[in-house]
This record gives C-alpha cells, structure tokens and sequence, in this order.
C-alpha cells in the first residue's frame, strides 16, 4: 500500500445564484497516483491546473478522477481535462449516478422548474449560459463502478461509503492514511463548523441524513466538504449530532 504525499483541498470559485461561491474539489497523491475528487463546474480546467502544481500535484501525473455525484458543479470539467491530460485518466462513479455522468439520462436536478428561482437572479448573460448547458450537459464515460465498502488500494487506501440522498448515487470517501473524510455533498460547512446536507438541493433528506450514520464509525481527524472547505476538531462528534438529527 502506498503511503500518501498529500491531500488538498482546493479553491474554485463558481457562480451560484447570480453571485459567486467557492468550492472545493480535493486532490490526493502520492509517487504512483494523483488523483482528484471531482471538476468543479464548467470552464475549471485552468484553475485546477494551477491549483495542482501549486500542491506540487500537476495534472500531467493526473490518473484518475473519482466523482461523489452527478451533479453539474462535480463533473461540470471532466471531459475538459480528459481532453487536456493526453494520456488515459480512469473515472470512476458510482453505478446509481454513471448513466447521468454518461449522458444516457438528463442530471436530475438539471431542469427548469427546479431552476426557476435561479433562472430570476440570473443575468441576461447567464441565462443563455444555463440554457447552453441545459442543451448540452457536460458528461464523460465511467471506466468503473464503485460499491459500497469497497477499498481503493491508492494513496494509503480510500474507502468508499455509499451516502445517497443529495443523488442516488452520491459517495463520500474515507481517505485512511489521513484520516480525512472527502464528503462531497452529503455534508457541508459554515464558518468551519460541519453542516448537514443543504435540504433546497437534496430531494431525498431522509435517505441523505439516514447515510451520515454509516460515517459515524470512521476515525476522522479532519473533513473536507465541496461547499464549506475543510473541518477539523472533533468531526466524529459533530457527525453524530447530525446523524442523529433524523
């Protein structure tokens, strides 16, 4: 097993109901792999580059991307950097969620009624970029399907906890050699404090709250969630709290 050089969170900044939110897709590495846990949205291929060699991680060493869900601010760059890596980059999902990662089926939370209340905040602009994306998804094929329990052998070892809820098929990753949850959006985080899932984009709370119980077990040092950044201090405690909260 090989033992982990680092883990990152990084810093994108995406535009999110007529402003701009940051975001946080994680890159793990060590001597044999780099790997990045999610894309961020749309047009990221640039700023991820930069991020990854500011973590001494460049995308030309970039072997794999697993992505926790399907939704377009995870995968809105996945085909750009498959396109620009140049050599084979393994993606993995979720068996729930590869049909709308591949195309075969529309997002779905990537439609108008859900987005009406947005498409009100949006500019001229940045309605006719919705309705582009709508027209045409971002999408890319799945190389493999992960399951519930199983353990990646990268990187000091990842293990992937099936948390649907936010999407059918939504995963969070435990990475062992750090102790560091990679929790998608099954959880989020305000002013460093860990948050549950945000109800205006999780259909099924129930299902989604039910699945924090399943992390509960995991001896966390540190979390890092896709909206919120990274927490630290006694993560195992405030995941009961909100596992408990259903």
């Amino acid at each position: 097993m090989h033992v982990a050089q680092g883990v990152e969170a990084l810093e994108l900044t995406m535009e999110s109901m007529g402003g701009h939110a940051t975001i946080h897709p994680t890159l793990i590495w060590d001597d044999s792999d780099v790997i990045l846990v999610d894309t961020g949205t749309p047009g990221n291929l640039e700023a991820i580059r930069q991020a990854a060699a500011r973590a001494g991680a460049p995308l030309e060493r970039l072997n794999r991307i697993i992505l926790t869900h399907q939704d377009m601010d995870h995968i809105g760059s996945v085909q750009e950097l498959l396109e620009a890596a140049g050599h084979d980059v393994e993606v993995l999902a979720h068996e729930a969620d590869r049909p709308y990662i591949e195309g075969e089926k529309r997002p779905i939370k990537l439609n108008l009624e859900r987005m009406a209340e947005r498409l009100e905040m949006m500019s001229d602009a940045q309605r006719a970029g919705f309705e582009a994306l709508m027209a045409n998804p971002p999408h890319a094929h799945v190389d493999r399907t992960l399951a519930d329990g199983e353990e990646l052998p990268y990187c000091g070892g990842i293990l992937v906890v099936h948390t649907p809820g936010h999407t059918p098929g939504h995963v969070s990753l435990y990475l062992r050699q750090s102790r560091t949850l990679v929790t998608g959006d099954a959880l989020t985080a305000e002013n460093g404090v860990l948050q549950g899932p945000r109800p205006g984009v999780t259909p099924d709370m129930a299902t989604a709250v039910a699945s924090l119980r399943k992390l509960t077990g995991l001896d966390i040092d540190a979390a890092i969630t896709y909206h919120g950044g990274v927490v630290r201090g006694d993560v195992g405690g405030r995941l009961a709290e909100l596992a408990a909260s259903g």
